[in-house]
């Protein structure tokens, strides 16, 4: 007897905009941009076609830890960037 597949779709990755991410955070849209260029080998939005911001919710656990370390820890660019490299080796 063959297997049967399902047909159930599979859910898509929830993608949020730049306003949401903004509402969520409480981080201005234009932050939002300076904070790409800033850390940029973290902070990477996807584009859609029309070059909108797709934010994942991998990326918003990154613009409120951004925001935490920049607030709450006081840490320069620099030091964000040098405690975002230590989060992703699992060093922290």
């Amino acid at each position: 007897m063959g297997r049967i597949m399902s047909t159930k779709p599979m859910p898509l990755a929830l993608m949020l905009t730049i306003d949401q991410i903004s509402q969520l955070t409480g981080v201005r849209k234009t932050t939002l941009r300076y904070w790409e260029r800033s850390f940029d080998e973290f902070l990477k939005p996807a584009r859609t076609d029309s070059n909108r911001r797709e934010y994942s919710l991998e990326d918003l656990d990154l613009v409120k830890t951004i925001k935490r370390l920049l607030e709450e820890e006081h840490l320069t660019a620099q030091g964000v960037r040098l405690k975002l490299g230590e989060i992703r080796s699992g060093r922290v």
